[in-house]
């Protein structure tokens, strides 16, 4: 039976391709769970359970390496870490599922998919990246996609500048992320895991004046039964597991392949919210999905070259 544990760890926890594949499974979930709370539980409420969740599983387990590691971590600590908590995990999913009340899950994930493009253009900005002419062109062709959903495939639409206000936070929410991972780029040396823990803690306290707002609007409401089981999946899967197991890719096969897997995100949003949600997929859907795949692709496919020998 042990020889038996063990061959199944090294076939899950020891393939790459399963643990990112499972990363990009559960965060392309989250785009239904976020429709599934709609009437379930109030946003800020989500946020905030969330995190709980996670920094209570987290933090206690990683204490001992988290106190070792504090000297490195206290220069970082405040502003630096404090802000990208606050923008990366409680801005981001706070816009995220209030965006989920306005639009559809596959919007929702479509959208997502334009996350490494932002990163792309937020490299210029920040750091003077030199970006490339294929790299132009994927960069224009994601956003056309983007664009194509939040005008529902409609010229008329997009000529009267008249778009759904749901894809709209969407995508602010994906530039807010983007600049958290941009930030990544110089944080603490110290584990991913322990990084992790302590921005889960610092997102608690930093979705608390989002959830008091609700209570003193009287917008707030707390999970119902059905609440509980999608706040419970969000906290287990698309936070704790996906972090786990992206680390894991990463260590397994490096950043640039294993950053190749998020592209399957708006993929398995689509399947997922059309199989579980019964949402319709579009011309237009299907037309933006080709748009913000191939723009990634255009991009990575010159990067990939401009890197081999």
């Amino acid at each position: 039976m042990r020889a038996l544990a063990k061959r199944f760890g090294d076939l899950t926890f020891g393939n790459a391709i399963v643990m990112l594949g499972l990363t990009t499974l559960f965060w392309g979930g989250n785009t239904v769970a976020g429709r599934l709370a709609v009437g379930e539980v109030s946003p800020m409420a989500v946020v905030f359970l969330r995190w709980v969740i996670v920094a209570s599983i987290m933090l206690p387990l990683l204490w001992p390496r988290i106190r070792a590691d504090w000297p490195v971590i206290k220069p970082f600590f405040f502003p630096r870490m404090v802000l990208m908590a606050a923008l990366g995990f409680v801005a981001f999913n706070s816009l995220f599922y209030i965006a989920a009340g306005q639009t559809t899950a596959v919007n929702l994930g479509i959208i997502q998919g334009s996350m490494p493009i932002l990163v792309l253009i937020g490299s210029v900005i920040a750091f003077g990246a030199k970006v490339r002419v294929l790299q132009v062109c994927g960069i224009l062709l994601t956003l056309a996609g983007v664009t194509l959903i939040a005008a529902q495939g409609k010229l008329e639409t997009l000529l009267a500048l008249a778009v759904n206000p749901g894809d709209g936070v969407m995508f602010i929410a994906c530039v807010l992320y983007s600049g958290y991972t941009l930030a990544l780029r110089n944080r603490p040396q110290v584990s991913g895991l322990v990084f992790f823990a302590i921005l889960s803690g610092i997102a608690v306290a930093t979705s608390i004046p989002g959830l008091l707002y609700e209570i003193s609007a009287g917008t707030v409401q707390w999970p119902t039964a059905k609440g509980w089981l999608v706040v419970l999946y969000i906290a287990v899967f698309p936070s704790c597991l996906s972090q786990i197991f992206f680390m894991r890719g990463v260590e397994l096969i490096g950043p640039a392949r294993a950053g190749v897997f998020i592209n399957l995100v708006p993929i398995f949003a689509a399947v997922l919210a059309v199989s579980i949600l019964n949402e319709p997929f579009k011309w237009h859907h299907g037309l933006a999905l080709v748009f913000v795949l191939g723009g990634i692709w255009l991009s990575e496919r010159k990067a990939a070259s401009a890197a081999s020998p």
